[in-house]
């Protein structure tokens, strides 16, 4: 198993068209929008993809990086400390379970950080990166 990390921020009025945020739909592929379901991330073309992890080590060490990136722009309270996430996504991760953040940010804007298993045992998807890295 490996983990592949996605992101996005934009404004969050945009999460409600949902159409493109499922795998079925024609502009699915080319919408930057985060998916539905997590998993269907590796739906998205490979370009997509922040970074690639062949430990849990690492994908945690980015996610960690990630969300001090955003945590300046979170409203207060927030109740789940970054500790108490980071070690939640190093024993989920190595379980086969997928870790996304999403994080309402000030000004209407949302944060979607993600680290997703590769293979994913909830979607059929193949390895957006296999060709290249894993074939």
């Amino acid at each position: 198993m490996h983990w592949h990390a996605y992101r996005w921020t934009g404004v969050g009025d945009e999460l409600s068209d949902e159409a493109e945020r499922r795998p079925d739909a024609p502009g699915f592929r080319s919408s930057p929008l985060p998916p539905m379901r997590t998993g269907d991330w590796l739906a998205k073309p490979a370009s997509r993809i922040a970074a690639t992890f062949e430990d849990v080590a690492g994908a945690v060490g980015w996610l960690a990086a990630e969300y001090d990136q955003v945590r300046s722009a979170l409203p207060p309270p927030q109740r789940i400390t970054p500790e108490e996430r980071l070690a939640t996504a190093r024993d989920l991760l190595p379980r086969g379970v997928d870790v996304e953040w999403g994080e309402w940010l000030q000004g209407g804007r949302f944060a979607s950080i993600a680290v997703i298993c590769c293979p994913n045992r909830h979607v059929p998807h193949p390895c957006p990166i296999r060709r290249r890295q894993y074939g």
